[in-house]
């Protein structure tokens, strides 16, 4: 009994990592405005739901729901979705430029650009938008993902030296990729929200080099529950991130349950005093 309340102590700060234990706070201000990470696994391009709608659903979805500033992952290098009321940009339009990502905002872009990721097809992109007197950049990240099926059945038949070398192999070119995110974010002075995939959990060393010690963690601060964002059998896996600078304050936080990827959308809601 001692021993495992030692360990239950000496793990309490990772806790709210991974379960929040109050409902979700929400907090009504004019001065609010949302921000949503969806990765949307290429509309189901490749049919990996047998719905057919899952495109218009999840454009539905998106109309809904409203983001004020929605970034999205594993977008369609070969479509360009136009949402009405929003400003956006989509790096596959823009030449020499990687695509896969798009950020749409109702705010102006002033700004815009891709940070290339080498020997990938992953990549970031960010944008400037201008709120009231305030530019903020957003970022979206896509970081490295290990290839593995996530199937658990077809995990039992892999070797744990090849899943041990395939991992080993991932978490160093994400360290690579967020090295390059990190020189990238110096370089600005702007209030700063960072999104994304990052294909790692919130007690990996790659989440804690991009959270830093200037960064909160918006579920943490106003989610609910296990904040689930893929879809792992068996256990609930929180890889997908929106972290906001502390001058922003996290008036509200939802993670979705609908099903249209193999990841589930999250939105925030900020207030920048």
């Amino acid at each position: 009994m001692i021993l495992s309340l030692v360990v239950l102590l000496l793990g309490w700060n990772y806790i709210n990592s991974m379960y929040k234990f109050s409902s979700s706070t929400k907090v009504n201000d004019d001065g609010n405005f949302t921000v949503m990470s969806f990765n949307i696994r290429l509309f189901n391009k490749y049919d990996w739901l047998k719905d057919k709608t899952v495109k218009d659903s999840i454009l539905n979805f998106i109309k809904k729901e409203q983001p004020d500033v929605l970034c999205l992952q594993e977008y369609p290098r070969s479509e360009q979705v136009r949402l009405e009321g929003y400003h956006n940009f989509n790096a596959t339009y823009n030449k020499g430029v990687r695509g896969g990502q798009a950020i749409y905002s109702k705010f102006p872009i002033v700004n815009s650009g891709s940070l290339e990721f080498p020997n990938t097809l992953n990549n970031a992109i960010f944008v400037d938008i201008a709120k009231q007197q305030d530019t903020i950049r957003v970022y979206t990240l896509h970081l490295q993902s290990s290839g593995i099926n996530a199937d658990v059945e077809k995990l039992k038949k892999e070797t744990s030296s090849h899943l041990f070398k395939q991992v080993g192999t991932t978490f160093k070119a994400q360290q690579d990729q967020v090295e390059l995110f990190l020189a990238h974010k110096a370089k600005t002075n702007y209030k700063t929200i960072i999104t994304g995939d990052f294909n790692n959990t919130a007690y990996s060393y790659i989440y804690r080099k991009v959270k830093g010690d200037d960064f909160i963690d918006t579920f943490e601060e106003a989610g609910n529950g296990f904040g689930r964002t893929y879809d792992f059998k068996f256990f609930p896996m929180r890889i997908d991130f929106i972290l906001a600078d502390k001058d922003f304050t996290v008036n509200g936080f939802k993670t979705f349950d609908n099903l249209l990827s193999d990841h589930y959308p999250i939105k925030t809601t900020l207030k920048l005093p």
